[in-house]
């Protein structure tokens, strides 16, 4: 099924706007860092208290949520295992016995009818944290590492690896930027949501990318470069479009009917499904051109 019969826009020649865009963006993910003093980390990296809970009825864990924000507690993280709760929190109090006093006076006058018993209450240090934090960075480098090495396996040239992995580093610096406007935590379901905005993001990019590759083989004579990418775009972009779409449809249902668990993923697979067609199509093809463009220059100007 086709939506358009015929779609020739000139990418290339408007790449300067949409790289000034990209960087826009960029710049606004900076801004944001520094002005909010840097990102929200949640308990997975700044440690915090953790509560087992025991109750004689089982209970709900989303009416145990309501419990702990009617306690004012602004930052944690729920488990259930039938009658069991934890309880995960960020260090936001004096002391454990203030944390358990509050949690255990809220139970109490919530659940007058449903014996509970705090089993155990420790804190989990900043060594949780940065174990978190480093296993984040090494899943971050070798995945980036490995498409790098796909991508130049796969069309023999390390340019279209590096093009590919800047748009996707594009993607998650601004996703990540989106988190931190939106004050939201992050842990290591973030890590998660950002790891798969990067496969999308990497998806687009290779199908446009065999395109191009595609259609130089079967290059006229008079076509140019830029030519050959503008008439690749053209021709994935209603699939681009129509698959990132479904995509974003769904992301957008789990944003607004998920729940608030898995809110936060939600979030940036909405965020993210937008801006890596948008690094795909104008970012990582562009740069191409601009580099294999600069290239020929150079050569021109030596012999």
């Amino acid at each position: 099924m086709q939506f358009f019969r015929r779609i020739n826009i000139d990418f290339i020649k408007n790449r300067y706007k949409f790289f000034g865009i990209s960087g826009f963006l960029l710049l606004m993910t900076m801004f944001i860092l520094v002005h909010r003093g840097g990102p929200n980390y949640g308990i997975d990296f700044t440690g915090g208290i953790f509560m087992q809970i025991s109750f004689q009825d089982k209970i709900e864990l989303q009416d145990f949520r309501e419990v702990i924000k009617e306690s004012n507690i602004s930052s944690f993280e729920l488990q259930s295992s039938g009658n069991i709760i934890i309880l995960r929190a960020k260090k936001n109090l004096v002391s454990l016995e203030e944390f358990e006093k509050l949690v255990k006076n809220s139970i109490e006058l919530r659940f007058p009818d449903n014996v509970a018993k705090i089993e155990k209450i420790e804190y989990v240090g900043s060594t949780v944290g940065k174990y978190f934090s480093k296993q984040a960075i090494y899943a971050f480098s070798f995945a980036f590492l490995g498409m790098i090495v796909y991508v130049a396996f796969r069309f023999k040239s390390s340019l279209w690896g590096i093009a590919s992995v800047i748009g996707i580093l594009h993607d998650v610096i601004i996703c990540f930027g989106f988190l931190v406007l939106a004050d939201k935590e992050i842990n290591i379901t973030v890590i998660a949501a950002l790891l798969t905005v990067a496969g999308y993001s990497i998806n687009d990019t290779i199908v446009l990318f065999d395109r191009i590759k595609e259609n130089l083989k079967l290059v006229v004579v008079k076509e140019n470069f830029s030519t050959v990418i503008n008439r690749s775009i053209n021709e994935v972009l209603v699939r681009t479009v129509v698959t990132s779409f479904t995509v974003f449809v769904i992301a957008c249902s789990l944003f607004f009917f998920g729940g608030e668990v898995i809110h936060t993923f939600a979030y940036i697979m909405v965020i993210g499904t937008v801006v890596g067609v948008f690094s795909s199509i104008f970012v990582c093809a562009p740069l191409v051109y601009e580099w294999e463009a600069r290239k020929s220059k150079r050569l021109k100007k030596v012999y």
